[in-house]
């Protein structure tokens, strides 16, 4: 196979020493944490050595991953958000940069933690570099180009993970802002965009969660497509399973409770569609007794809080935030049904939960949510992104319904089994790898990104 064939051989054999890197990562404040811990986890289970970098909240990391933590500002805490450091605490140009822009009203943290991972990881004079890959999870800052410079000789690839493009995060927020002043906000706080969209084009690589996000990213990112790898998410489906499975003290005994409507959103932004929901909920409850348990927050005196209470559903709508995944497990098994009212979704873990869950769907039909769910009437209902009498009628559907649930149930768990995997998805990853750091030590470059060998 020549010489290049026996390198890349050479390369896949070899336990890789992968740096990951997360500018927030606690599970139970996005999918952004869910991924770093689970994919950790796999590619040590596959014989890797990981060590996440990451800023605060800090990730929940199994046994075998190493983590080292890099400390910010932290001024986005939920305990004492865009707060005032002291000026003791602004020691580098990290913090300068983190303090700075939060006080113009932009997002400071993918780029502070960029140069603080570029300083962590940087080789020293004279040594080599202590990772054969750099695997970026979605913060795309500026320093990882200078980081890049510094690897690039020692043959040590700098790629990233885009679950999607946040421009679609600001279109909608922009198509959802009340007034001028509100929109030049928005503007403001999504500054980092064009910065996102530079790094991505400069990288080794772009891994995404579905051909949608992808597509979405060449568009609004100007990625070359030949830059670009799908890899699905994954599920752990051993804990997240249907209610009366499992053997022993693992076995779950919940049942459904009657009229309960499970939706997953990590943020209160426009993007998530819960203000849909809440119309359709409402419409929903002219002929049933439905009630709904969001799992995330509201912000109080928020337009989501407004809402609920607008619409006459403060007794029949919950909060719940920083739930533990067995408990996000048992919810979801006591549900009659989940939504996912999404204007947009790159992929849709939420959704790939409840189907291992068994619990049937309602999702619309924006970004990835078709190739995730399938087709409609399959393991759940789809409607168009926006439609809150669509969405009631479906959710009506499905409620009156108890043996037409049971069957999406059970044709969603089917399709998590069949497809959808952590260990599926860090093995393509693994995989990813090794050709992108076959391509840099080859000098193949950016070019094959999109057709490598198989590992």
């Amino acid at each position: 196979m020549g010489p290049t064939w026996d390198r890349y051989e050479a390369i896949e054999r070899t336990p890789l020493r992968i740096a990951l890197l997360s500018y927030r990562s606690l599970p139970t404040c996005g999918g952004q944490g869910v991924y770093v811990r689970h994919l950790s986890r796999e590619l040590v289970t596959l014989g890797h050595q990981v060590t996440v970098l990451s800023g605060p909240p800090y990730p929940l990391l199994d046994p075998g991953v190493g983590l080292r933590t890099l400390p910010s500002l932290d001024l986005y805490a939920t305990s004492d958000p865009f707060r005032w450091p002291s000026p003791r605490e602004l020691r580098t140009v990290a913090d300068i940069v983190e303090f700075g822009l939060m006080r113009t009203g932009q997002f400071s943290e993918p780029l502070a933690f960029s140069i603080r991972a570029a300083r962590a990881l940087g080789p020293g004079a004279g040594r080599p570099p202590h990772f054969d890959i750099v695997h970026d999870n979605q913060g795309l800052g500026y320093g990882l180009l200078a980081l890049r410079r510094a690897l690039r000789p020692h043959g040590v690839p700098v790629v990233a993970t885009v679950h999607h493009p946040i421009t679609v995060d600001r279109r909608i927020a922009l198509a959802a802002a009340p007034d001028r002043s509100a929109r030049i906000g928005i503007r403001r706080w999504y500054s980092f965009l064009p910065m996102q969209a530079r790094v991505a084009r400069t990288l080794d690589g772009i891994v995404v969660p579905s051909q949608s996000s992808g597509q979405e990213i060449v568009t609004d990112m100007g990625v070359a497509p030949e830059l670009i790898r799908t890899v699905p998410l994954g599920v752990d489906s051993d804990v997240f399973r249907p209610a009366g499975t499992g053997t022993g003290s693992g076995a779950s005994a919940t049942t459904p409770t009657p009229g309960r409507i499970v939706v997953i959103t990590s943020a209160d932004v426009p993007l998530k569609g819960l203000g849909v929901l809440l119309e359709a909920l409402a419409k929903v409850r002219v002929e049933r007794a439905a009630h709904l348990v969001c799992v995330g927050m509201a912000r109080p005196g928020g337009a989501t809080a407004r809402q609920v209470d607008e619409l006459g559903l403060t007794d029949v709508v919950t909060f719940h935030s920083n739930l533990s995944e067995a408990d996000l497990v048992r919810l979801l098994q006591s549900a009659e049904l989940a939504v996912v009212p999404s204007l947009y979704e790159g992929f849709s873990l939420p959704a790939v939960e409840a189907m291992a869950a068994g619990v049937a769907l309602v999702t619309t039909t924006a970004g990835a949510l078709p190739e995730v769910v399938g087709p409609a009437g399959q393991a759940g209902e789809l409607v168009a992104p926006g439609d809150a009498e669509a969405l009631a009628a479906a959710m009506g559907r499905l409620l009156d319904n108890p043996r037409l649930r049971a069957r999406m149930g059970a044709a969603g768990r089917k399709r998590v089994e069949d497809r959808f995997s952590w260990r599926a998805a860090a093995s393509a990853t693994a995989a990813w790898y090794c050709d992108r750091i076959d391509a840099v030590r080859s000098g193949r470059d950016h070019t094959s990104a999109a057709s490598p060998r198989p590992c």
